[in-house]
Protein backbone atom coordinates (compact mmCIF):
# COMPACT_ATOMS: atom_id res chain seq x y z
CA UNK A 1 0.00 0.00 0.00
CA UNK A 2 1.75 3.59 -0.78
CA UNK A 3 1.63 5.80 2.16
CA UNK A 4 1.93 8.95 0.02
CA UNK A 5 2.62 10.24 -3.70
CA UNK A 6 4.10 13.84 -4.03
CA UNK A 7 3.62 15.47 -7.68
CA UNK A 8 5.81 18.36 -8.41
CA UNK A 9 3.98 21.30 -9.70
CA UNK A 10 5.08 24.58 -11.68
CA UNK A 11 2.85 27.02 -9.75
CA UNK A 12 1.42 25.45 -6.19
CA UNK A 13 -1.58 27.97 -5.69
CA UNK A 14 -3.35 26.97 -9.48
CA UNK A 15 -2.23 23.22 -8.74
CA UNK A 16 -4.15 23.62 -5.83
CA UNK A 17 -7.01 24.95 -6.61
CA UNK A 18 -7.02 22.42 -9.46
CA UNK A 19 -6.88 19.24 -7.41
CA UNK A 20 -9.23 20.85 -4.81
CA UNK A 21 -11.94 21.29 -7.06
CA UNK A 22 -11.27 18.06 -9.37
CA UNK A 23 -11.07 15.54 -5.80
CA UNK A 24 -14.68 16.96 -5.37
CA UNK A 25 -16.36 13.50 -6.80
CA UNK A 26 -13.90 11.80 -4.20
CA UNK A 27 -14.30 13.16 -1.06
CA UNK A 28 -10.05 14.12 -1.42
CA UNK A 29 -9.49 17.17 0.48
CA UNK A 30 -6.21 19.19 1.68
CA UNK A 31 -5.17 17.54 5.58
CA UNK A 32 -2.24 19.67 6.32
CA UNK A 33 0.16 21.83 3.88
CA UNK A 34 2.22 25.09 3.74
CA UNK A 35 1.64 27.77 1.04
CA UNK A 36 4.21 27.78 -1.25
CA UNK A 37 5.78 24.77 0.00
CA UNK A 38 3.52 21.76 -0.48
CA UNK A 39 -0.43 20.17 0.23
CA UNK A 40 -1.39 17.16 0.99
CA UNK A 41 -5.14 15.57 0.17
CA UNK A 42 -5.86 12.97 2.40
CA UNK A 43 -7.24 9.75 0.42
CA UNK A 44 -8.31 7.40 3.36
CA UNK A 45 -6.47 4.74 4.85
CA UNK A 46 -3.78 7.08 5.70
CA UNK A 47 -2.65 7.85 2.49
CA UNK A 48 -1.81 11.00 1.07
CA UNK A 49 -1.70 12.29 -2.24
CA UNK A 50 0.29 15.30 -2.26
CA UNK A 51 1.39 18.14 -4.80
CA UNK A 52 4.76 20.59 -3.93
CA UNK A 53 6.29 23.91 -5.50
CA UNK A 54 8.94 22.76 -7.86
CA UNK A 55 11.71 24.56 -6.56
CA UNK A 56 14.26 24.48 -9.77
CA UNK A 57 14.41 26.07 -12.54
CA UNK A 58 12.92 23.81 -15.24
CA UNK A 59 10.04 22.82 -15.53
CA UNK A 60 8.61 19.89 -14.14
CA UNK A 61 8.86 16.51 -15.74
CA UNK A 62 5.50 14.99 -16.53
CA UNK A 63 3.99 11.81 -14.94
CA UNK A 64 0.54 9.75 -14.80
CA UNK A 65 -1.19 8.95 -11.93
CA UNK A 66 -4.57 6.74 -11.82
CA UNK A 67 -7.00 7.23 -8.90
CA UNK A 68 -9.26 4.47 -8.97
CA UNK A 69 -13.55 5.20 -8.71
CA UNK A 70 -16.18 3.46 -7.71
CA UNK A 71 -18.03 3.63 -10.45
CA UNK A 72 -18.60 5.30 -14.06
CA UNK A 73 -20.26 8.43 -12.76
CA UNK A 74 -17.35 9.02 -10.38
CA UNK A 75 -15.05 8.96 -13.35
CA UNK A 76 -17.30 10.86 -15.57
CA UNK A 77 -17.52 13.64 -12.62
CA UNK A 78 -13.97 13.47 -12.51
CA UNK A 79 -13.41 14.55 -15.77
CA UNK A 80 -16.03 17.10 -15.67
CA UNK A 81 -14.90 18.86 -12.48
CA UNK A 82 -11.22 18.89 -13.67
CA UNK A 83 -12.66 20.42 -16.90
CA UNK A 84 -14.08 23.11 -15.01
CA UNK A 85 -10.91 23.32 -12.98
CA UNK A 86 -8.97 24.04 -16.24
CA UNK A 87 -7.29 20.59 -16.92
CA UNK A 88 -7.33 19.85 -20.66
CA UNK A 89 -8.82 16.73 -22.04
CA UNK A 90 -6.47 13.87 -22.31
CA UNK A 91 -9.08 11.01 -23.15
CA UNK A 92 -13.52 11.44 -22.58
CA UNK A 93 -14.19 8.74 -20.38
CA UNK A 94 -15.46 5.59 -21.60
CA UNK A 95 -14.33 1.76 -22.00
CA UNK A 96 -10.34 1.17 -22.97
CA UNK A 97 -11.11 -2.33 -24.23
CA UNK A 98 -6.53 -2.40 -25.04
CA UNK A 99 -6.21 -2.67 -21.40
CA UNK A 100 -9.34 -5.01 -20.17
CA UNK A 101 -12.99 -5.14 -21.44
CA UNK A 102 -14.43 -3.33 -18.23
CA UNK A 103 -11.74 -0.58 -18.04
CA UNK A 104 -13.47 2.82 -17.97
CA UNK A 105 -11.54 6.04 -17.39
CA UNK A 106 -11.10 9.60 -18.23
CA UNK A 107 -8.09 11.37 -18.69
CA UNK A 108 -6.79 15.37 -17.83
CA UNK A 109 -3.79 16.97 -18.12
CA UNK A 110 -3.36 18.97 -14.95
CA UNK A 111 -1.97 22.81 -14.97
CA UNK A 112 1.60 21.33 -15.02
CA UNK A 113 1.27 18.49 -17.64
CA UNK A 114 0.54 15.48 -15.44
CA UNK A 115 -1.27 12.80 -17.10
CA UNK A 116 -4.03 12.19 -14.31
CA UNK A 117 -6.40 9.34 -14.93
CA UNK A 118 -9.80 7.73 -13.01
CA UNK A 119 -10.04 4.84 -13.89
CA UNK A 120 -13.30 1.92 -12.51
CA UNK A 121 -12.89 -1.83 -13.36
CA UNK A 122 -15.95 -4.21 -12.42
CA UNK A 123 -13.47 -6.20 -10.99
CA UNK A 124 -12.63 -3.56 -8.36
CA UNK A 125 -16.28 -4.13 -6.24
CA UNK A 126 -14.60 -7.23 -4.96
CA UNK A 127 -10.96 -6.14 -4.01
CA UNK A 128 -10.32 -5.37 -0.49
Amino acid sequence: MIDHITLYVNDLTKSKIFYEKTFIPFGYKVCFGEDGNYWAFGMGSGTFFEIAQNKNTEKVTSCHVAFRANSQKQVQQFYEAALAAGGQDNGAPGLRPQYTESYYAAFIIDPSGHNIEAVFEKRNQNES
